[in-house]
C-alpha cells in the first residue's frame, strides 16, 4: 500500500514539476543578503513569503525575531485518527535557510542574480541560475514540495513535521544558536533533517554521517624580559622561537600521529566495512592534492586522504609570529613567540580535554626562565550519525531507489555549527542528504542549481517520507 501511494507521489511531483518551479522562482527573487543590513527588510519580507506558503499548505506557521534575522517556524500535526493508531508517531525537525551571500561582483554574473532562468550549464545540463538557488533556497524547497505532493496525494501525513528556516546561516551562527536554546519545547523532534549539502558526483547521492568539531588556541612563550641583541646574548640566553618550534614539531611523530597524551582517548577507527566501502570510491589522494599544487600525501599513514578528511582528528599551525619580521634584517633574540591552532575533533572528543591536555603538552615541555601563556578561541564537538541508524537506513533507500546506485556515506572535514547546535541544546541527530554539484558555484558568481537536482531532489524527499510511514505500518 505505502509503496503504491509512493508512486501516487511521485506522478504529482512529476505532473506539478513546472508549478514547483514557479514557486522556487518566486523564492529566489528575494534578495535576502541576511548580513547586509541594506537587506533586512528584504529577510523580513522573504520570511513572510515563507509564512503565506506555508499556511497554503495547511501547515501552522509563525515568524520569530531573534539576536539577528526572523525565523520561519512551521507545524504540521497529523490527525487524531492517524495520531491514535501508532505507539509513537515520530516527529521530524526539518532544517534550512533563507539567506544567501551577497551577489557581488555583479560584473561577473551572466545575469542579474536575483532574476532566476533556466539556462545550459558548462555540462550541457540545464540549471536554474540566481543567488541562492543551490544554497540554500532550491535545497529547501526539495523537501517542502515533496511534502507537498505526500499531502495532495494522502491529505495527511501520520507524522509531526517541524520546518525551521533561519535567515543567517551565512552571518553569525549565534543567533539561531540562542534561538534553539530558548525554544528547545517547540522545536522537540526525533530526528533534524537537513538538506545542505551536496552529491558524491553527479550521478552518485551522498548522505554526511560525520562533522569534524574545531577548537582554536594561541600559545604565547615568553623568555627574556626585553628583546635581546643576538651578538651579546645569542647562545646563553633563551630564545622563545627556538623553544616554539620545538615544542610545535613535536606536536606529531614520523607517522603523523599527535603526540599530545589522552589526544585519542575516545577515539574509535571506521568500521572495516564502511572503510572497505571508501576505498572502492577511488578517491585519487594524487589528484586532490594536484590541484593546490601539492603531490605527496601527509597525514596519518595509517588511514587513506579521505579518511583523514572525513573521521581523523587533526592538529593544525595555522600561524607562527616572533621576533623582527620587517624588511632587511635585525640582529634581535625575541621575548617571546606565538602560535595560532586548530584541532579539527571527531566524535569521541572532549573539546575541553582537549584545550586542556594541549596546554599540559606545552608546559611540559617548557625549559627554564620560559613561560607560556594561552588563549581560547572557544569551538565546538564532532557531530555523527550511527552508521545503522534506522534514520540513516531510510534515507539510503530513498537515494538509492532515486538514483539507482548506493549512496555514499561521507564525512565532512569541516564544521555545521548548526548541527553542534542541535546536537547540543535538542540531543538531536541530523541526517545530511543534499543534492548540490561540485560545479554549482556556490558563494560565487552564477551560482546554479541543476533542474535535475531540484528534481530528483523532491523525488529522493517523497522517497524518504515513504520510507517512514512504511516504517509506521510495519
Amino acid at each position: 500500500m505505502t509503496g503504491a501511494a509512493t508512486e501516487q507521489v511521485l506522478a504529482t511531483i512529476d505532473r506539478d514539476f513546472e508549478a514547483s518551479m514557479g514557486r522556487l522562482f518566486e523564492l529566489l527573487r528575494f534578495p535576502s543578503v541576511g548580513t547586509d543590513p541594506a537587506h533586512h527588510a528584504d529577510c523580513r519580507r522573504t520570511a513572510e513569503w515563507l509564512k503565506t506558503m506555508f499556511e497554503g499548505m495547511g501547515l501552522t506557521t509563525t515568524i520569530h525575531p531573534t539576536t539577528g534575522q526572523p525565523v520561519v517556524v512551521a507545524c504540521y500535526e497529523p490527525p487524531a485518527a492517524a495520531l491514535s493508531r501508532n505507539a509513537h508517531v515520530p516527529h521530524v525537525l526539518f532544517y534550512g535557510h533563507y539567506d544567501v551571500q551577497p551577489a557581488d561582483p555583479l560584473n561577473l554574473w551572466t545575469s542579474p542574480p536575483f532574476e532566476p532562468r533556466v539556462a545550459k550549464g558548462k555540462d550541457g545540463r540545464d540549471c536554474i541560475f540566481a543567488r541562492g538557488a543551490a544554497d540554500d533556497k532550491g535545497q529547501v524547497m526539495t523537501f517542502v514540495e515533496a511534502s507537498r505532493a505526500w499531502l495532495s496525494v494522502r491529505g495527511s501525513l501520520p507524522f509531526r513535521i517541524t520546518f525551521l528556516i533561519e535567515g543567517d546561516e551565512e552571518g553569525d551562527a549565534v543567533h539561531l544558536d540562542r534561538f534553539i536554546a530558548a525554544n528547545k519545547e517547540m522545536l522537540k523532534a526525533d530526528i533534524v533533517l537537513i538538506s545542505d549539502t551536496g552529491m558524491w558526483d553527479p550521478k552518485t547521492p551522498s548522505l554526511i554521517t560525520s562533522l569534524r568539531g574545531c577548537v582554536g588556541e594561541d600559545v604565547i612563550i615568553t623568555g627574556p624580559r626585553i628583546d635581546l641583541h643576538s651578538g651579546y646574548y645569542g647562545g646563553p640566553a633563551v630564545n622563545p622561537i627556538k623553544v616554539l618550534s620545538r615544542i610545535l614539531g613535536n606536536l606529531h611523530d614520523k607517522t603523523g600521529r599527535v603526540t599530545i597524551p589522552g589526544f585519542y582517548d575516545g577515539v574509535k577507527a571506521p568500521p572495516p566495512a564502511q572503510r572497505r566501502a571508501w576505498k572502492k570510491l577511488n578517491f585519487d589522494a594524487i589528484e586532490f592534492l594536484g590541484g593546490v599544487g601539492l603531490k605527496t600525501p601527509a597525514g596519518e599513514k595509517d588511514f587513506s586522504a579521505l579518511e583523514q578528511i572525513w573521521v581523523r582528528p587533526t592538529a593544525e599551525v595555522n600561524g607562527i609570529l616572533g621576533g623582527y619580521t620587517g624588511a632587511g634584517s635585525k640582529t634581535v633574540l625575541p621575548s617571546e613567540a606565538s602560535a595560532k591552532l586548530t584541532f579539527r575533533l571527531v566524535a569521541g572528543q572532549n573539546p575541553n580535554r582537549i584545550v586542556k591536555a594541549f596546554r599540559t603538552f606545552v608546559k611540559s615541555q617548557l625549559p627554564a626562565d620560559c613561560k607560556a601563556r594561552f588563549v581560547s578561541h572557544g569551538g565546538s564537538g564532532a557531530a555523527a550519525v550511527a552508521y545503522d541508524s534506522p534514520w540513516i537506513g531510510m534515507a539510503k533507500s530513498a537515494a538509492r531507489a532515486e538514483w539507482g546506485v548506493e549512496p555514499v556515506l561521507a564525512g565532512e572535514g569541516g564544521s555545521i555549527p548548526v548541527v553542534q547546535s542541535f546536537r547540543n541544546h535538542l540531543k538531536l541527530d541530523s541526517v545530511m542528504l543534499g543534492f548540490v554539484n561540485d560545479d554549482d558555484a556556490l558563494h560565487s558568481p552564477d551560482e546554479n542549481f541543476k533542474v535535475e537536482s531540484y528534481h530528483k531532489g523532491a523525488r529522493a524527499w517523497a522517497r524518504f517520507i515513504g520510507e517512514i510511514i512504511k516504517e509506521q505500518d510495519a
